[in-house]
């Protein structure tokens, strides 16, 4: 049985190289990320749909799962 009071998955993202070269859609999914500049960290809940932008960018963001 699940426990449903289990917190969700927190990952942290890191823009790592830059996009200029890279497809708009590239550039559309970064900026959905939260991630403006290079070097930038955010932090996002881990989901289906954030599980999918990161495999589109995978090649310009290093992904690291946060400990609290």
């Amino acid at each position: 049985m699940t426990d449903t009071n289990q917190t969700p998955k927190k990952l942290r993202i890191t823009l790592v190289h830059s996009a200029i070269g890279y497809s708009v859609e590239h550039k559309a999914t970064l900026r959905a990320l939260g991630l403006r500049k290079l070097h930038q960290t955010v932090v996002q809940v881990d989901s289906p749909a954030l599980q999918g932008m990161l495999r589109k960018v995978n090649h310009l963001v290093t992904v690291e799962e946060q400990v609290d």
